[in-house]
């Protein structure tokens, strides 16, 4: 049986779209410098309101990843 030891990064994405394109983006940003990701978490969402209407979502995810040997 193989152990993992798992390390995480907490990342804010954006967009003005919707809250899922927002954690893309987060996860894509996260997947250029990262290496073996395998789970996130959304840990927060918010936005940004102007004249009533969502202008840009806001949402804030740990995204983990195994160390490797």
């Amino acid at each position: 049986m193989s152990h993992h030891t798992y390390k995480y990064i907490e990342l804010t994405g954006s967009s003005e779209v919707s809250s899922d394109d927002a954690i893309k983006n987060a996860i894509e940003a996260a997947a250029k410098t990262t290496r073996n990701m395998d789970w996130f978490e959304v840990i927060e969402t918010r936005g940004h309101l102007a004249q009533g209407q969502i202008k840009h979502w806001q949402v804030t995810v740990k995204i983990g990843f195994r160390l490797e040997d």
